[in-house]
């Protein structure tokens, strides 16, 4: 199944943590604010499988919490 992640940049602090890990899914945009790098941070386009190690490490890793993750994009969240 298909998994989606996003940022909370309202809560994001731009430690870099998810960065860090995950570079090929993350980035730090000019404010230092973390985006998802596939989509510009809209949550739309699906994690591959095999970055999914990497997702789940930056999510336990964030301070904020501001890294989100779905079953379903989150452009069509119920």
């Amino acid at each position: 199944m298909a998994k989606y992640a996003i940022i909370n940049q309202e809560t994001c602090i731009g430690c870099g943590n998810c960065e860090e890990i995950a570079p090929d899914i993350f980035d730090l945009d000019e404010d230092g604010i973390a985006f998802v790098k596939a989509d510009q941070n809209q949550g739309s386009v699906p994690i591959t499988e095999d970055q999914l190690d990497n997702l789940i490490e930056a999510i336990e890793e964030c301070p904020t919490d501001s890294v989100r993750l779905s079953d379903q994009p989150f452009g069509k969240q119920d």
